[in-house]
């Protein structure tokens, strides 16, 4: 597994992350077209090498002319798309929203962001998520994050240091924090957004193979403190045990005694949408011999929010659960075999060919056939083809 351990020891801004991830080696190229996805313009991005405190960095440019913009979470969310990138992104955003509704007083779609709302901070956010896809990184670790003291001055007015929704995001996650005494913000709401919902896990560098290191500079050259968060980026290491480590996942169910069949099969197909690596329905017996049904998602930690607003949204469910589980996916590729003229996707795994429902479907109804037929036609092609690459 690919793991991205961010050393936040001076603390972690939006800029200082992507920064990191570009000086470990992400695309440039890829990072600014997941931007240009959104569909914003006005900004620009660029790399730019430097030194603090005698380490060499990467300022991560960002320049905009509307930094003064502010946007509502429901405009952000319409510009984000089903892209890997941009569901970490959808999620950071979803967290955000939910911490300053809960500070304002509002809901979380009426929110109307400041600060984190301008261009900039769609630049860091979206930017860094693209540049984890870039790297390949399966799974972010982060340390205990440092925050400062003092005051500091924003959009609302002065405020304590860490800000309100700084510490409401560290004390949602549960994440380490440590304050120093500087009277500087040494941790920005962009900042601990991107670590508290992308990080699944918090403390030391976990096990593994250093493979890249990065540094992502922040503005100010603080005298005596490299003002830089360190990025380890390498391969966990293999277990000695009959298992290796499994994948974290969360699971989260609903009880419903009053949804409809098409209401379940909507949900899920939602669900997926949202980013669920599965869902399922399975029928269950409520309380007084009730027939019901349990909804259940999983997802990775950092879409909990998101995948979890969905479930509540198109269920009507006063509640949901959850549990942090283990998975071991199995190494697969994805080809396609040809059916009489017809291209159909084949999962092919290590002990398993898995063709593609939808795609057999079609050809089936095409070529007036047993869907069963065709699936075993692609299924067929497909093992001829591994024996003759073999």
């Amino acid at each position: 597994m690919r793991v991205a351990w961010f050393h936040c020891f001076n603390g972690v801004a939006g800029d200082m992350a992507l920064g990191a991830l570009l000086d470990a080696g992400a695309d440039l190229d890829h990072v600014r077209s997941s931007i240009a996805a959104t569909g914003v313009d006005g900004w620009s991005l660029q790399m730019q090498r430097t030194q603090r405190c005698g380490i060499g960095a990467t300022k991560a440019l960002v320049e905009t002319g509307d930094t003064a913009h502010h946007r509502h979470f429901a405009e952000i969310r319409d510009r984000l798309d089903t892209s890997p990138a941009h569901r970490r992104a959808l999620a950071v955003f979803h967290e955000l929203a939910v911490v300053e509704g809960a500070i304002h007083g509002e809901d979380p779609d009426d929110v109307e962001f400041h600060e984190v709302g301008s261009l900039d901070a769609i630049v860091d956010i979206v930017g860094v998520c693209a540049a984890l896809e870039s790297l390949g990184i399966d799974e972010v670790h982060c340390s205990p994050i440092r925050v400062g003291s003092g005051t500091i001055r924003a959009a609302h007015g002065v405020l304590p240091n860490p800000g309100p929704a700084v510490v409401s995001l560290l004390a949602r996650r549960g994440a380490p924090a440590v304050g120093v005494d500087i009277d500087l913000e040494l941790t920005t709401p962009t900042g601990a957004a991107l670590m508290t919902v992308i990080a699944t896990a918090f403390g030391p560098m976990p096990a593994m193979t250093p493979s890249t290191i990065g540094y992502g500079a922040g503005t100010r050259d603080l005298p005596g403190r490299p003002n830089v968060v360190q990025v380890v980026i390498g391969d966990t290491a293999t277990s000695r045990g009959p298992v290796t480590p499994g994948q974290p996942v969360q699971l989260l169910e609903a009880n419903l005694d009053d949804a409809t069949g098409e209401q379940l099969a909507h949900t899920i197909s939602a669900l997926m949408a949202a980013g669920a690596h599965d869902a399922w329905v399975t029928p269950i017996v409520m309380k007084k011999g009730r027939p019901a049904h349990c909804v259940h998602a999983l997802c990775d930690p950092s879409l909990t929010a998101a995948v979890g607003e969905v479930l509540v949204r198109e269920t009507g469910t006063l509640g949901l659960r959850g549990t942090v589980l283990d998975r071991w996916p199995q190494e697969r590729r994805e080809t396609t075999v040809d059916v009489d003229g017809h291209e159909i996707r084949v999962k092919v795994g290590a002990h398993r060919v898995k063709v593609e429902h939808d795609d057999a479907a079609r050809a089936a109804a095409h070529l007036g056939l047993p869907l069963g037929e065709v699936m075993r036609r692609a299924e067929a092609t497909s093992r001829a083809d591994e024996d003759t690459d073999g």
